[in-house]
């Protein structure tokens, strides 16, 4: 059985409200840590995003070979 979001939130203030002060207040903390960690995630992947279709570096797209494999001495295998 696939819980709503509603659901898990009464269920979990219904056993904060059950929990002595000391214990409240380390699930409060683990929120927090959880919500930190997931705030960063959704950060960097904001930053790839906009790095990725940031216009900046379409130049290194139209840049020419230098090289070719021609101009290798040695290759290994």
């Amino acid at each position: 059985m696939t819980m709503t979001r509603e659901i898990l939130i009464q269920r979990t203030l219904t056993a904060l409200a059950k929990l002595p002060q000391d214990k409240a207040s380390e699930v409060a903390d683990f929120a927090d840590y959880i919500f930190k960690k997931y705030n960063d995630v959704m950060l960097q992947k904001g930053i790839e995003k906009l790095i990725s279709d940031s216009k900046t570096f379409d130049f290194l797209k139209k840049e020419e070979d230098l090289y070719t494999l021609a101009d290798l001495k040695e290759r290994y295998k």
